[in-house]
């Protein structure tokens, strides 16, 4: 690795970090905020090794919900968009289905997902799947349709089939559309795993949020939002070196 990408993906990150959390710790500082509203980057710190085994815990649990929501959210996005894609008549029928499902706010299915599935994970891995897939379905599409018109003629000219004009020229030409949608979801799937575990506390950095407002610990709370921030960044660098392992040339592209 050269030095510039050193400075691009390791030093600019990491100081961007650091600039956020010292004009966190100015603010809460210079206007004498009340740790009661607003803890102090110290008061987080000190708050989370107070009983770091049981965040690190419910840590885990909110993971796991997010990667099986996600994993299937990906898959029945992608496959959803294939579908849309090979055929206009399909598309014009359904995605106006699809967008009016995705209009409905998530928050009010919460209640009725408890409703018709109990108590447990599965309310809240549907709630993961419901927020996150609609962008996948919508980058994939544009990816596919988009597809220039040179491409098809040189897959026709050499006598290529339908599946494999569809798989070698139109679906590598959308990669790079794909993993927009797949970076955009991957902190929707977050927020649809604290969704379903807010209205559902039992376990998760969401129950953490809804049992530490009840108990006006503030400082627990944003332990909870700082973990819940590590945790979509870490997924959403995950998903953007998966890009540059399978997409290398779109940078070329783009640039």
């Amino acid at each position: 690795m050269t030095e510039s990408r050193v400075w691009s993906n390791a030093v600019l990150p990491t100081l961007g970090v650091i600039i956020a959390v010292t004009l966190w710790w100015l603010a809460t500082a210079v206007f004498h905020i009340d740790p009661f509203y607003v803890p102090s980057p110290a008061d987080v710190v000190e708050t989370f090794f107070r009983t770091p085994g049981f965040l690190l815990q419910e840590s885990w649990i909110t993971i796991q919900r997010v990667l099986i929501g996600f994993a299937v959210a990906v898959t029945l996005g992608l496959v959803i968009a294939v579908v849309l894609g090979s055929s206009r008549t399909i598309e014009r029928m359904a995605l106006p289905v699809l967008a009016a499902v995705n209009a409905i706010p998530k928050v009010a299915l919460a209640p009725l997902l408890l409703v018709w599935m109990g108590f447990g994970d599965s309310p809240k891995i549907v709630m993961v799947i419901l927020v996150s897939f609609f962008p996948v379905i919508v980058s994939t599409m544009a990816g596919l349709t988009s597809t220039p018109a040179d491409l098809h003629e040189l897959a026709r000219s050499l006598k290529a089939s339908w599946w494999q004009t569809f798989v070698k020229v139109r679906l590598t030409w959308a990669l790079p559309q794909v993993f927009v949608g797949l970076k955009v979801a991957t902190p929707l799937a977050i927020i649809g795993a604290v969704i379903g575990e807010v209205v559902n506390p039992d376990h998760g950095l969401g129950s953490v949020i809804a049992g530490s407002s009840a108990n006006s610990d503030t400082a627990l709370a944003f332990v909870a939002l700082v973990l819940l921030a590590v945790i979509g960044v870490v997924m959403f660098y995950l998903v953007a070196g998966l890009e540059r392992l399978l997409v290398p040339w779109a940078k070329a592209i783009s640039s």
